[in-house]
């Protein structure tokens, strides 16, 4: 774990809201608690019309491997959910983003959006030296995600070379890095 990191997580105690008025909602985005397990659980399996993707952060969080868990509520309901995990690149480790997830009535109104930029920003402020996201091609750009392979990296599975996109945070920390970028063994083994 970073420095910054582990001084991020002794700090994550606190209460850190973010306040996002959008479309006359006000969302709070704030790291997850114990409270929060079966309602992220369900955002998940709803959003992904199955169990995988819950039973992967589950998977994550047993295993000590979340680097960051945050939260959407509105009126104190978790509507949103994302979770970032250890990936590493030869001998960098940065993060994986995802699972992403935004229960079905929800989506489409910037709660992913707002859920991607707190997470990004608290990763950039322990200073992560990269994300990597398999996603949706069309979205994460906006957020400053590239191609991997533009980049010289490429992911650990056979998926669509567009969908492997990566965000890099630190370029003196990168500076040099290509190859092959590995997932925790969660995302293989957890059905």
């Amino acid at each position: 774990m970073f420095p910054a990191q582990r001084r991020q997580r002794e700090g994550a105690r606190k209460s850190v809201f973010i306040r996002v008025q959008n479309n006359l909602m006000l969302i709070d985005i704030r790291e997850e608690s114990g409270n929060d397990l079966a309602a992220i659980r369900d955002v998940n399996k709803r959003a992904f019309d199955q169990d995988q993707e819950a039973n992967i952060v589950d998977a994550l969080r047993l295993n000590g491997a979340a680097l960051l868990s945050l939260v959407a509520t509105i009126h104190g309901q978790v509507v949103g959910h994302i979770m970032y995990s250890p990936a590493t690149v030869g001998d960098v480790t940065g993060a994986a983003l995802g699972p992403m997830a935004v229960l079905p009535q929800y989506q489409r109104q910037g709660i992913g959006s707002k859920l991607v930029e707190a997470g990004n920003q608290r990763l950039t402020d322990a200073e992560t030296p990269f994300i990597i996201v398999l996603g949706h091609a069309d979205y994460y750009p906006r957020f400053g995600f590239k191609r991997a392979s533009t980049l010289a990296m490429k992911c650990e599975w056979d998926v669509p070379d567009e969908v492997v996109m990566l965000l890099i945070l630190d370029h003196t920390k990168m500076q040099g890095v290509s190859g092959l970028v590995k997932y925790r063994h969660e995302f293989s083994t957890v059905a």
